[in-house]
């Protein structure tokens, strides 16, 4: 079912940003140091470890990081961040747009939110493809899933810069990674966490910061247009994606 943008979003960074980021901080870095292997790197990331410390090479992370910010931004400046433009948007980037009944509902049988619906395989890629139309295949690429009606534009900037940040090829959004990071989010984080190696670890943190980027930019934006004072009023009182 729907949720506000804060349920969904402030609520996983209470739960699991934290813990990966301060309560577990230490736990994680003697997992990392016990280690054989001493570095890993993904298309935008190399982190290295030494004794004690960790050191992050990410400098091309950063810059694209900046790169989405100043380009959504940009885009919201110029549809006045319209729920409908932003979907033209993305259906004009290639990426396919799906209007259905009772999406939520649907949605909801595979742990699914309206919005952006990354990658899927297997049989959560199989029901998707059904329910969408695009016939009988074990594997979907990502799309955007709402129902029919008017889009709260709160709930559609967060999901529109997350899309933007996968399409500019940042960490975070691959299958496996998604995956073990729902898992996370649903179930026994402390026995799941256990079974992560080095690269799972670094990688979820990755899937982590991404949604923590996207929401602050929707506060960002939120304080410029309704002022600080209504913010949290205002994302708390709305719906979902729907009004």
């Amino acid at each position: 079912m729907p949720v506000t943008v804060y349920t969904a979003v402030m609520g996983i960074f209470k739960d699991i940003k934290y813990y990966f980021l301060s309560k577990k901080e230490k736990q994680l870095q003697k997992k990392l140091q016990k280690t054989t292997k001493r570095s890993f790197s993904n298309n935008t990331t190399k982190q290295i470890f030494g004794q004690g410390a960790e050191v992050t090479l990410n400098s091309e992370t950063l810059k694209i990081i900046e790169d989405v910010k100043n380009s959504v931004a940009a885009i919201v400046k110029k549809t006045n961040c319209d729920p409908e433009e932003l979907l033209e948007y993305i259906k004009v980037s290639k990426t396919p747009v799906y209007k259905i009944n009772n999406a939520d509902k649907l949605l909801n049988l595979i742990k699914e939110e309206e919005g952006l619906i990354c990658e899927k395989e297997g049989l959560e890629g199989l029901y998707l493809s059904l329910i969408t139309g695009q016939g009988f295949k074990f594997k979907t690429e990502p799309m955007f899933i709402m129902r029919d009606g008017n889009i709260d534009k709160f709930y559609m900037l967060h999901n529109f810069y997350r899309w933007y940040s996968l399409k500019s090829g940042l960490s975070g959004f691959e299958y496996r990674i998604q995956k073990i990071f729902k898992k996370v989010i649903l179930g026994d984080a402390d026995n799941i966490i256990k079974t992560l190696s080095m690269e799972d670890i670094i990688s979820v943190k990755e899937a982590i910061e991404r949604d923590n980027e996207a929401t602050s930019f929707v506060l960002d934006y939120t304080k410029q247009l309704e002022g600080s004072k209504n913010v949290l009023d205002k994302i708390k009182n709305d719906g979902g994606a729907n009004i």
